[in-house]
C-alpha cells in the first residue's frame, strides 16, 4: 500500500508541467528577476498592481536596442551602398562632395559633411521610388549584405535575450512596438521576420512621401525632404500620435531614448524602464559616454534614481547572438 501510494506521487510529479524559462539567454542577476517580477506582478488579477492586457504596451529602440548599431547604423551603410550603386548605373547622381564619397565609401569625406551631409545620402538613397520598390530593395540587401566586423548578415546581429524578452512579453498579454530613429519603411521590411513586430506597430523617422497614379499603377513615392524625425523629444510625440497610450514598459539603450523612458515611466501605475548598457567588448563592443553614436550619459546618470534597469550586456546576458 505504501509502495504503491509513493510511486503514484513520483508518477504524479512526474506528469505535472515544467514550467520553461522565459528568458534562457538572461544570466540569473537583479535584472531577470526584476523583469520577471515586473511581468507578474502586471498580469496576476489578484494584485492591485494588475494591468488590463489593453493596456499593456511595451516599446523599444531599435539600433543599438534590438539589433546592433556599431560601427554605424546599419540603415547609414545601405545609404551608402544604394548611392554606389545608383552611382554606378548614372554618375551624374553625384552632385556633390558628400555624394561622391558616398559612392567611394569614404567614411571621412561623410562625416565631414555634418548632419546636413547625411540626409543628402538618404534622400539621394532612399526617395524617387515607391515604398514597395524602397522595401524589396532593402531585403534583397540584407540577403547579401554582412557586417563589416563580424560577417553576419545584418538581420542576424539581434540580440537574442531581446527577442526572448519580446517573446515573453506577447506570451504574457503585451503588445510590443519598435519605436525607432530609424527610417520606418526600412524597419517595416524586416521587423516582422526578425522580431515578430508587424509593420502597423512600427514607429519610426520619416521622409515626405506622395500619392499618384503611376503608370495606371495607385502608389505611394517617397519624395526628398524629412516628414518627422522620431528620436528624443519626437519619440513621445510618435508614441502619442501612433498608439495613442502611454506605454508601461519601454526599453532603449541611448539618451536618444531618455525622453520616451522618462515619459512612459512618469505615468501612473507601474512602469519598467531598462536601457541596455554595452558593456560587452569581447562579444559585441563597449561604448556609451563617449561613443559617436548610441551616447548614454544622463541614462547611467539618472536612470537608476528613476528606478530604471541599466541592463550589464557582459553580466547579465548569457549570450548576445542568435
Amino acid at each position: 500500500m505504501r509502495l504503491s501510494f509513493s510511486l503514484a506521487l513520483v508518477a504524479s510529479l512526474c506528469a505535472a508541467p515544467v514550467i520553461a524559462d522565459p528568458l534562457p539567454s538572461w544570466n540569473e542577476t537583479d535584472a531577470k528577476s526584476r523583469i520577471i517580477n515586473f511581468v507578474d506582478d502586471v498580469t496576476d488579477p489578484s494584485l492591485d498592481t494588475y494591468v488590463r492586457p489593453d493596456d499593456r504596451i511595451a516599446v523599444f529602440d531599435n539600433d543599438g536596442t534590438l539589433w546592433s548599431e556599431q560601427p554605424v547604423y546599419f540603415q547609414l551603410i545601405y545609404a551608402i551602398d544604394r548611392v554606389a550603386r545608383m552611382a554606378a548605373d548614372n554618375p551624374d547622381i553625384l552632385t556633390s562632395d558628400v555624394l561622391k564619397a558616398a559612392a567611394a565609401g569614404d567614411m571621412d569625406g561623410i562625416m565631414a559633411g555634418g548632419e546636413k551631409g547625411l540626409l543628402e545620402i538618404i534622400d539621394a538613397s532612399h526617395s524617387g521610388m515607391s515604398v514597395d520598390d524602397f522595401q524589396a530593395d532593402v531585403l534583397a540587401w540584407l540577403d547579401t549584405a554582412r557586417h563589416p566586423t563580424t560577417g553576419r548578415p545584418y538581420d542576424e546581429m539581434l540580440y537574442q535575450p531581446m527577442l526572448e524578452l519580446l517573446r515573453y512579453l506577447r506570451d504574457e498579454g503585451f503588445s510590443t512596438y519598435i519605436v525607432s530613429g530609424g527610417g520606418v519603411h526600412f524597419m517595416r521590411a524586416f521587423a516582422e521576420e526578425a522580431y515578430n513586430i508587424p509593420p502597423s506597430q512600427v514607429i519610426g523617422s520619416a521622409l515626405n512621401s506622395s500619392y499618384q497614379v503611376i503608370d495606371g499603377v495607385p502608389t505611394v513615392v517617397k519624395t526628398p525632404g524629412i516628414a518627422f524625425i522620431d528620436d528624443k523629444e519626437g519619440k513621445p510625440v510618435g508614441i502619442d500620435a501612433k498608439i495613442g497610450k502611454r506605454p508601461i514598459f519601454v526599453g532603449g539603450n541611448s539618451d536618444g531614448d531618455f525622453a520616451m523612458l522618462e515619459w512612459a515611466t512618469s505615468g501612473e501605475g507601474p512602469r519598467f524602464g531598462l536601457i541596455v548598457h554595452h558593456t560587452d567588448a569581447e562579444r559585441e563592443v563597449a561604448y556609451d559616454r563617449d561613443s559617436h553614436i548610441g551616447t548614454l550619459v544622463r541614462g547611467l546618470d539618472e536612470g537608476p534614481d528613476r528606478g530604471w534597469l541599466i541592463v550589464d550586456m557582459a553580466n547579465d546576458w548569457a549570450r548576445v547572438w542568435p
